[in-house]
């Protein structure tokens, strides 16, 4: 049951992230036909995000009470829907709403995702169910612009978009009809408590958890915002020849989710020592991934600058296992609410990385200041899991 739910969790991610990344590659595109800016794009991808991260709470509290599996059906067919609409937007208006409100959507994936792994694999399994959605997240981003690329070759930006409808559409039927009930903790019943919102935003490793999200999705939504746009215009490609290229730190994000998951799992077995299988495996992940991220900057090289942030995305998506594996543990029966607040930030951080690059290459000319930048929160990350060492669950009167 574990891992045909896992299968299913894996697919959703996958559909999820080439629906949610396909703005990208047209973007150019897009805005000479809607009479769009650059920094109106920005917004409009920024926006994803901010909606995204709002949304989140009220996600994880729908989870919570549906479960996973009504709920994660419910917002596949929603999101998916509101995908395939987004080309009939003719003008700026029109596609930040119907773009916002497909973030909206898909802010119940990972709080559902999470809650099932919760409920599904045991403290010694969790990392490598978590591994394999960060694994899932990386596949989606990594063949997200080669498909729209050769996608928009062969038909309009429009008619991709209600292309990228259909595969979440028969996910949600087949996951409705094909997962039986599986047993799960749902919250608001008459034996639980409602949940304590002021220690859920004011508990000192909770605040920790939520800024290390915030600062490794802020610098990582640069792979599947403005990687297509920063190698056509400082390396001279063409869409397509970026859109190739930007599949190779999908790859390092998709093996990094593996290794993730894999290699803290392995040590939590070896070592019974939860604070190394995790947080020793942040710290280090994070210093590699800003060290790599710094070289791709200075480099003139192409395939070696992206071999470098390859690396760099390896690393990150390897420290992501962490922190939903901490999030799941620390959880308790509210996983998706815990969950889904540490999301929330991570997703701010999100949505303010593509308006600031944005101002950045607008006001400096130099797209290299951005993956500094990058380097640089990665960096900060690293000293969040230093310090972050949270013990039991958030709320004393559950377990996991």
């Amino acid at each position: 049951m574990r891992y045909l739910v896992l299968g299913f969790l894996c697919l959703a991610t996958i559909i999820a992230y080439i629906q949610r990344s396909a703005l990208g590659v047209p973007s150019k595109q897009i805005e000479l036909e809607l009479g769009i800016s650059p920094r109106e794009m920005g917004l409009i991808m920024g926006t994803w995000y901010w909606v995204y991260a709002f949304a989140q709470l009220p996600a994880g509290w729908v989870a919570d009470r549906l479960g996973s599996r009504v709920g994660l059906a419910i917002f596949a067919v929603v999101w998916s829907a509101l995908t395939g609409v987004v080309g009939l937007a003719t003008g700026y208006p029109e596609l930040l709403l119907l773009w916002g409100l497909m973030g909206f959507a898909q802010s119940g994936l990972f709080p559902c995702c999470t809650k099932a792994i919760g409920a599904l694999f045991p403290p010694t399994g969790r990392a490598f169910g978590s591994g394999m959605l960060g694994c899932s997240m990386a596949v989606g981003w990594m063949v997200s612009p080669w498909i729209t690329a050769k996608l928009i070759a062969a038909c309009s930006w429009q008619q991709t978009f209600a292309l990228y409808a259909l595969p979440g559409l028969a996910l949600a039927a087949a996951f409705a009809l094909l997962v039986p009930r599986y047993p799960e903790p749902v919250a608001g019943g008459s034996d639980q408590k409602s949940t304590d919102w002021q220690k859920l935003l004011t508990d000192g490793p909770m605040l920790l958890l939520c800024l290390q999200q915030f600062l490794r999705a802020a610098a990582t939504a640069f792979f599947f915002t403005w990687l297509v746009r920063f190698l056509t215009e400082t390396r001279s490609l063409t869409t397509e020849e970026a859109g190739k290229l930007a599949f190779w730190p999908g790859v390092g994000g998709m093996f990094g989710g593996l290794f993730g998951g894999t290699i803290s799992a392995a040590l939590l077995r070896w070592t019974g020592n939860p604070r190394l299988s995790r947080q020793g495996l942040a710290v280090a992940a994070m210093i590699f991934g800003a060290s790599f991220t710094l070289a791709a900057s200075l480099v003139e090289d192409l395939n070696l600058a992206v071999g470098f942030l390859a690396a760099g995305a390896f690393w990150a998506y390897t420290c992501g296992v962490s922190g939903y594996s901490v999030a799941i543990e620390y959880g308790g029966k509210r996983v998706a609410t815990v969950f889904a607040t540490m999301n929330m930030c991570g997703n701010i951080g999100a949505g303010l990385f593509p308006s600031v690059v944005g101002w950045i290459v607008k006001s400096f000319g130099d797209w290299n200041l951005a993956l500094t930048l990058v380097a640089g929160l990665y960096a900060a990350d690293a000293v969040c899991w230093v310090v972050l060492n949270p013990k039991g669950t958030l709320f004393d009167e559950e377990s996991a």
